[in-house]
């Protein structure tokens, strides 16, 4: 068995702090971003991995960051034969990646070495990729540029959210940790270096991303509704009366339908979204401030409001503010 040390924060990182746990891998420390301030009263919560590993009853660490002075020899005087980062949220330097003698295992949630960097999940969905996966590879200064030990491959389905691949990608990241590190502890496994001629970036979602766009086609807005889903979410803003934004939370791509570009119309019971290429179904969608609804009660609320079918939609003239 290792002696690990665990680097993680978020909830993607606990099955496989989970996992190495149970296998009787020698968690020494397990480090973590600081608690946050959340809510009205600014609370301090911990992160979700914190909370796995006070569970465990495994140490803790939790320095603002990892280049303040005396922060290094605490982690060397652990004297880890491996560190394993997931979704730490700290770039590492050069003096933690050479520490371990089978050096800094990081998981990443794609295939290696298409989406390097800190959105590939969403990316992935966002840009239609058949497949997904994970990759586990030795940590280098560069982003995500580590030569990869092993991966694992999943389809992404035409339900797939952002949420339920990342799940499964949680998953299959846990089993895949625990083959990696039985192979470094054998001396059996090798690594391949990443062809750079493939690589693509998945840069960090921002919250303007939100705003669903009636000129580009019905099957990127479908895409755009389950990549961004649950965080930040989609929107739209229905002019006239209302003025509005209009949460969409659950959609599918009717190309067999044409409708007003930039318009909602109804069809069939169906409640439609015109776009440049075929409708967009509305099957749940939300009034900032009220109940995730079905399109019957959207319709219903509709004429309660004095308002009815075809409403102009799309985004706000300025797109960032609302």
């Amino acid at each position: 068995m290792l002696k690990v040390v665990f680097m993680g924060t978020p909830e993607f990182s606990v099955s496989a702090l989970r996992a190495i746990h149970a296998e009787g891998h020698a968690i020494v420390a397990v480090y973590t971003q600081p608690d946050k301030s959340v809510g009205r009263g600014l609370e301090l919560r911990p992160s979700a991995v914190k909370r796995v590993a006070l569970e465990l009853s495994l140490s803790v660490f939790q320095p603002e960051k990892l280049i303040l002075p005396g922060e290094f020899e605490k982690l060397q005087a652990l004297s880890p034969d491996v560190i394993v980062v997931v979704a730490y949220g700290q770039i590492l330097k050069k003096n933690v990646l050479e520490l371990p003698r089978f050096g800094c295992v990081n998981i990443h949630s794609s295939l290696l070495p298409r989406w390097r960097g800190a959105a590939p999940i969403q990316w992935a969905i966002l840009t239609g990729d058949a497949e997904s996966g994970v990759s586990t590879m030795k940590l280098v200064e560069k982003l995500d540029a580590g030569d990869v030990y092993l991966e694992a491959r999943t389809p992404i389905s035409a339900e797939d959210t952002a949420g339920s691949l990342h799940d499964r990608l949680q998953k299959l990241g846990a089993e895949l940790i625990l083959k990696t590190l039985a192979g470094l502890e054998k001396s059996n496994l090798s690594a391949r270096a990443q062809d750079e001629t493939k690589v693509t970036y998945a840069s960090k979602l921002a919250k303007e991303m939100e705003w669903l766009d009636p000129n580009v086609s019905a099957t990127d807005l479908d895409r755009r509704v389950r990549a961004l889903n649950p965080w930040p979410g989609t929107s739209l803003f229905v002019r006239g009366k209302l003025n509005q934004r209009l949460k969409v939370k659950k959609v599918k791509p009717r190309l067999d339908i044409a409708g007003p570009s930039g318009q909602l119309f109804e069809r069939a019971g169906m409640l439609l979204l015109g776009t440049s290429q075929g409708s967009l179904e509305l099957l749940s969608v939300q009034w900032e401030g009220k109940k995730e609804i079905e399109p019957g009660a959207f319709l219903n609320g509709l004429k309660g409001k004095g308002e009815s079918l075809p409403l102009a939609a799309g985004l706000p003239e300025n797109p960032g503010v609302l």
